[in-house]
């Protein structure tokens, strides 16, 4: 089976795009949402981040926790919020290299916002058979893009419950 190297998934929320896009702007709330990511560091991310903002985000899959250093590459109010990882560490995000994409659309659609989350391995480097091997134990069995697609779809699913709620 051919290596899969992006996956998306999109959900309609009855919120305006800029309402949408205020709360994925800010990286340390994306632990609201997230079955994988817990925020970010203390001191980064809080604020909603703009183009070319570094921030450093924390993640866990079961007991294993990381740290990622993470660039915007895209800061489009109501409309477009994307960042890339580009180092990953215990403690700190030391080990440097692509790793990931990630991007959010907000197009209006029925009187809310169609929210789109897309996630691209940027691992293009590493041979098939070490990256499925390394994902398969990193995901208990899994690929990256089948699991990634299941995290998507319950990040959007908590993001809509969130804002349609008014908690946001």
């Amino acid at each position: 089976m051919a290596r899969v190297f992006t996956v998306s998934d999109s959900i309609h929320i009855d919120v305006p795009p800029e309402v949408a896009y205020q709360a994925i702007c800010r990286p340390g709330e994306m632990g609201r949402w997230s079955p994988e990511n817990l925020g970010t560091t203390e001191g980064t991310g809080q604020a909603p981040a703009g183009l070319g903002t570094t921030f450093i985000g924390r993640n866990k899959r079961g007991r294993f926790r990381w740290v990622t250093r993470c660039t915007v590459t895209a800061a489009e109010p109501g409309r477009r919020f994307a960042f890339r990882v580009h180092a990953i560490g215990i403690g700190k995000p030391r080990l440097r290299g692509p790793i990931a994409s990630w991007e959010y659309r907000f197009e209006p659609a029925d009187g809310g916002t169609r929210v789109t989350e897309t996630w691209t391995d940027d691992r293009r480097a590493w041979p098939a058979f070490v990256a499925d091997t390394f994902d398969r134990i990193a995901t208990a069995g899994h690929t990256f893009a089948a699991f990634q697609a299941r995290n998507i779809r319950a990040t959007l699913r908590n993001l809509k419950q969130d804002l349609e709620s008014g908690a946001n």
